[in-house]
């Protein structure tokens, strides 16, 4: 039985190898500090350096295990859906708020698969909403508005 290499693990594992290695090469900018007293560009290094190393995994797989893998169908309408709802996230953040603009993201991405009722999709958003507003304004205290001046309240 003769093997095949896998491209699309190949492509990926290089997509992989190029970005980790972008962040590494940006991180060289930055001082590197100690191990006890780490500086700015010691954490973008490291992890640079590893999604490099599982880039060059990957590659390394696709080309010696080697399977082919038939991609079905791509889902345009969820691609385009979430693209969407990222940029909408980044341009309104500031003028609606954290709490309203990640609802709407949190909608949109759960609106993205066909198979998610809206009712399902107005739960999931609430949640995750409530759940980032936990993590990143009160556990991680960033400075983010709740509400923005778009509002008027």
């Amino acid at each position: 039985m003769e093997r095949r290499r896998s491209f699309p693990d190949v492509l990926a594992g290089g997509v992989f190898v190029l970005i980790g290695g972008a962040f590494v090469v940006g991180s060289l900018g930055y001082e590197l500090g100690t191990p006890l007293r780490m500086g700015p560009g010691a954490f973008p290094l490291l992890v640079g350096a590893t999604v490099v190393a599982l880039g060059l995994a990957i590659v390394v797989k696709g080309l010696v295990a080697g399977e082919v893998v038939s991609f079905g169908p791509i889902p345009w309408r969820a691609v385009a859906v979430i693209v969407v709802a990222v940029l909408f996230f980044g341009f309104t953040v500031r003028g609606l708020g954290f709490v309203p603009t990640s609802a709407v993201t949190a909608l949109l991405t759960t609106l993205a698969s066909s198979r998610v009722r809206p009712l399902t999709a107005v739960a999931v958003a609430a949640g995750l909403t409530v759940a980032a507003t936990l993590i990143f304004v009160v556990g991680l205290q960033l400075r983010i508005p709740l509400w923005g001046p778009w509002l008027g309240f």
